[in-house]
C-alpha cells in the first residue's frame, strides 16, 4: 500500500523561491511551513484520522483535512519523523493515534526494507529503462501510455487523478493505490512506467515508498497478494471529492498478481553509529541534499564551517521531472542552505550536478563532510560516485537518526515485524506519550 503520509495547507509569510509551487499547491518548501502544517493537523491525528483517512476529499484548497499532507516535507528532510511523532504524542495517547503512528512507521519500514534489498531498486531502474525504450518501438503501447499519462483513458476517476497529480504534485494515499491498480490490471501497462510517472510528478517522490508501494499493489512485495481497485469502493471513498463520487467504469474485475523470476535476498545492515562532537572537532562541511535539506532534524553535535547544497531532482527519472517536484526540491535545498548558514554563521555553497566536489572543500579549507545518510534510491545514485572516494579516504562522517537506526533492523520482511515493536522503539528513542 502507498504509505508516504499525505501534503499541504500551510500559509507561510516568507517569499518562496518556487512561486509556481506556491500558486498550485499553497505550500512552501520550508521547515516553518512543515511545522505550521503539522500544528494544523494535530487535532485530527487521533481517532478522527483512524476513522476518515481513507476518504479522498480532493485537492487541499477544497478540503483534505483528514490526512496530514506532510509527505513532501518529510521526504525532503525539512521535518523528521521524530518531529511528527513527538508532536502527535504530546497531543494524543499512543492508542488513539495508533493508525497515524503506523503510517509514519510505514515510511521508515519501506526505507529499511529497501536498504536491505537494494537490488530491488537496481532492477526497477533497469526494467524502467527497458519499458521506456519499448515505448519507442511499439506504437500500441506508446498510445496507451500517452492516453494514461495525459488523462484520456475514459475512466473518469483515473483521468481526474492524472490531472491532479500533474497540477498539484500530490495524490491522496488511497488514490495512489487505486491509480496503480488501474494502471497495472485494467490498462495493462508496465508497473515500472507508472512508478516512474509518480516519481516525475510527486513532490514526495520517495524511492523506497514509491517503488515498494507499486510492487505491493502488483503483488510483488507480498507474493501473491495484490490490490484490485473496485468502482464501488472508489465511489464510496470519493463522495466528498469536489467532482465526486468519482466514476470508474470498466475496471478489471479480477486479475492474477504479477510474478517475477528473481528472489531478493536480504543483505546485512551496516549502519553508522551515533556521531559524537569529537568526531566533528575539526572544521567540516555539512552536505544537504534532496532527502535531508534542513539541519534541524539532523541534531548536529557541532557547528559546520561550510554548508553545501546538492539538489538533484533531475535524477528521479530518465525523462523530465515535473515542475512542481523539481522546484520543491530545489527550493527546499536552497532554503535549507540559507537557514543553516545563518544558524551556524558560516558560508554556503552550491554543488552543481556534474561538477567535482573536492574544489568546494579545498576552497573552504575543509577536509571532512558530515553527510546525512543516503538510502538506496535516486539521490544516492546521483551523489555517491563523487562521494565514494572521500568515504574511502575517511573524510565522510555519516549521520543517521535514531529512529532509522532502531527500526530498520526490524524491516526484514512484512510490516508486521515493525508494527509489533513500535511501542518499544518509541520508548528506546525517548519519544513519550500523552497518556
Amino acid at each position: 500500500m502507498f504509505r508516504p503520509i499525505s501534503i499541504l495547507d500551510a500559509v507561510h509569510p516568507e517569499p518562496c523561491p518556487c512561486r509556481r509551487v506556491q500558486q498550485a499547491m499553497d505550500t512552501y518548501p520550508t521547515r516553518a511551513a512543515a511545522l505550521s502544517r503539522l500544528s494544523a493537523f494535530l487535532p485530527a491525528a487521533g481517532r478522527r484520522y483512524a476513522e476518515t483517512r481513507n476518504h479522498d476529499d480532493g485537492p487541499a484548497d477544497e478540503g483534505r483535512g483528514n490526512v496530514s499532507q506532510l509527505s513532501p516535507w518529510l521526504h525532503a528532510g525539512l521535518i523528521g519523523e521524530r518531529d511528527v511523532l513527538e508532536a502527535v504524542l504530546s497531543r494524543h495517547s499512543q492508542r488513539d493515534a495508533e493508525k497515524f503512528i503506523a503510517e509514519v512507521f510505514w515510511r521508515i519500514y519501506f526505507k529499511g526494507y529497501l536498504e536491505q534489498r537494494p537490488a530491488i531498486w537496481d532492477d526497477f531502474r533497469t526494467g524502467r529503462d527497458s519499458a521506456l525504450a519499448a515505448l519507442e518501438r511499439n506504437a500500441g503501447i506508446r498510445t496507451a501510455y500517452s492516453k494514461a499519462t495525459e488523462g484520456r483513458t475514459g475512466i473518469e476517476a483515473f483521468d481526474i487523478w492524472v490531472r491532479e497529480l500533474v497540477e498539484t504534485g500530490y495524490l491522496h494515499n488511497h488514490a495512489r493505490m487505486w491509480f496503480a491498480s488501474i494502471w497495472i490490471f485494467t490498462l495493462r501497462l508496465d508497473w515500472r512506467l507508472g512508478a516512474d510517472f509518480f516519481l516525475r510528478h510527486l513532490m514526495d517522490g520517495d524511492a523506497a515508498s514509491n517503488t515498494l508501494s507499486w510492487r505491493w499493489v502488483a503483488g510483488l512485495h507480498t507474493k501473491g497478494k495484490h490490490y484490485m481497485a473496485r468502482a464501488d469502493n472508489i465511489a464510496r471513498y470519493t463522495a466528498g471529492h469536489p467532482q465526486g463520487p468519482l466514476a470508474a467504469e470498466g475496471l478489471a474485475a479480477d486479475a492474477d498478481p504479477l510474478e517475477e523470476p528473481q528472489e531478493y535476498g536480504r543483505r546485512q545492515l551496516d549502519l553508522p553509529a551515533p556521531v559524537s562532537a569529537a568526531e566533528l572537532a575539526q572544521p567540516f562541511a555539512l552536505l544537504l541534499h534532496d532527502e535531508a535539506a534542513h539541519h534541524a532534524p539532523l541534531a548536529l553535535p557541532a557547528a559546520p564551517a561550510l554548508v553545501i547544497g546538492a539538489a538533484r531532482p533531475e535524477a528521479r527519472t530518465p525523462g523530465e521531472t515535473g515542475l512542481l517536484a523539481r522546484e520543491f526540491a530545489q527550493g527546499a535545498v536552497a532554503g535549507g542552505m540559507a537557514e543553516a548558514a545563518a544558524q551556524f554563521g558560516c558560508p554556503a555553497a552550491e554543488w552543481d550536478a556534474g561538477k567535482p566536489l573536492a574544489p568546494l572543500l579545498a576552497a573552504a579549507g575543509v577536509e571532512r563532510i558530515a553527510l546525512p545518510y543516503l538510502p538506496a534510491g535516486w539521490t544516492r545514485d546521483a551523489l555517491w560516485p563523487d562521494l565514494a572516494p572521500l568515504v574511502a579516504a575517511g573524510r565522510v562522517v555519516t549521520l543517521l537518526g535514531d529512529l532509522d537506526r532502531t527500526t530498520w533492523p526490524h524491516a526484514k520482511a512484512g510490516f508486521f515485524g515493525v508494527s509489533k515493536v513500535i511501542e518499544g522503539i518509541l520508548r528506546e528513542c525517548g519519544i513519550g506519550t500523552a497518556g
